[in-house]
């Protein structure tokens, strides 16, 4: 019998279990389509600039750490306070919610375990939270 013991959240599980950097970019490549797709994330794309490159790369580099894997952000572009990044935007709920759904969009799109995409999922939920204002 084959039991998957993977701890997510635990070390650098999480990045290598998203397929390191190059699976986050993929994750947040689609994470952008879907805001310029989604008609209910036009509200939140419009929030971003026309070229999406320094934000995609932020994004990338947010998620590589906070998934456990090399501090992208921080070597980059200092630390990161999330609700004060986000505090020039007007946040509410329909934006959180807009922001979920283009996440788990994307999330469900990434050839990941399944018991992964749930964790990540749960997780995801946490900076949102606090972008809300």
């Amino acid at each position: 019998m084959n039991m998957k013991t993977t701890e997510y959240g635990t070390g650098d599980n999480s990045y290598k279990s998203a397929g390191e950097l190059f699976g986050i970019s993929s994750l947040v490549d689609d994470f952008y389509l879907n805001m310029a797709v989604i008609p209910e994330c036009k509200k939140i794309r419009a929030m971003h600039p026309a070229d999406l490159g320094e934000s995609s790369q932020k994004l990338k580099y947010f998620l590589s750490g906070w998934l456990g894997g090399p501090k992208l952000y921080l070597e980059n572009y200092g630390p990161i306070d999330i609700p004060a990044a986000h505090q020039h935007l007007s946040i509410g709920t329909s934006e959180r919610d807009a922001w979920l759904i283009c996440m788990q969009k994307a999330i469900a799109k990434q050839p990941w375990e399944e018991d992964f995409k749930r964790y990540l999922n749960r997780q995801i939920r946490i900076p949102a939270e606090r972008i809300a204002n």
